[in-house]
């Protein structure tokens, strides 16, 4: 049995809303155990209050920072040296990293360096430097628009007389996903076409003699090459519905395995 992930959850508050904080311990917890989950942030700042009851209701263990000097950002070097210390203590080996910055792409890339699994979450405007530092990047602002359609779906189901109010918001919902989607499609691991072109040519680099490939070998090879790739950010909860959707592959099953072969 493969032994579970022990996670480190450092969090950038200054970087990013409280409001994503279901989605990212979510994600946290998906991985593996969550060890830490520490934010840091300059706590006598006004604008950091929505936090609060947040860091009370998930028992998140807040770091203060002071804003020693104009234009300085102590949260980020607070953040990376504790990272470091956690690193050195030998008992993780995955961190969660979650913020928008660049300035964290050393330090993903430092973690990588000593073979740990580096998660890393913020919205669609972090620059690709980051993303490209980690094993694994997830856009928050994407999967918490997700989470919200399908609550509002739910409203609809469940509640006639709400329901043509749940359909005005779920409107607002599409039209805000719509823009998103657009800026999404500028990311490489979001970008479809990109995504068809390399998922063709890793089936025809790694498939067997017939031309098929394992559907688990095909998804970490396409994770490898994107780590912002995500069947989320086009609609799908699992990988070979994404895969089945794109209408470029046959597949077939053998025992528990699903295999993919190009069409042509």
């Amino acid at each position: 049995m493969e032994k579970e992930m022990r996670v480190a959850v450092l969090i950038d508050s200054e970087n990013i809303s409280s409001k994503y904080i279901e989605v990212i311990l979510s994600e946290a917890n998906v991985l593996g155990n969550v060890i830490y989950k520490r934010i840091y942030g300059n706590w006598t700042m006004q604008n950091m209050s929505s936090w609060k009851d947040v860091i009370l209701d998930n028992s998140i263990q807040p770091i203060q920072q002071y804003s020693n000097t104009t234009g300085k950002n102590s949260t980020d070097s607070s953040l990376i040296i504790d990272t470091m210390d956690l690193l050195y203590s030998g008992r993780l080996n995955a961190f969660c990293i979650v913020s928008s910055d660049s300035d964290f792409t050393r330090l993903a890339a430092r973690l990588r360096e000593s073979e740990m699994y580096v998660l890393g979450m913020g919205e669609q405007k972090t620059p690709r430097s980051f993303i490209s530092a980690c094993n694994k990047f997830l856009y928050l602002d994407i999967l918490y628009s997700t989470s919200q359609k399908i609550t509002e779906e739910e409203v609809q189901k469940n509640s006639i007389i709400e329901k043509v109010s749940a359909e005005k918001k779920q409107s607002k919902v599409q039209i805000k996903q719509s823009k998103e989607d657009t800026a999404a499609e500028e990311k490489t691991g979001s970008n479809i076409q990109r995504i068809k072109l390399s998922l063709q040519q890793l089936t025809e680099e790694n498939a067997d003699d017939d031309g098929w490939i394992n559907s688990s070998k095909l998804g970490n090879l396409i994770n490898k090459q994107f780590p912002d790739f995500d069947v989320r950010n086009f609609g799908h909860r699992r990988f070979f519905q994404f895969i089945e959707s794109l209408d470029l592959f046959e597949s077939k099953r053998d025992g528990t395995d699903l295999f993919f072969k190009l069409k042509y």
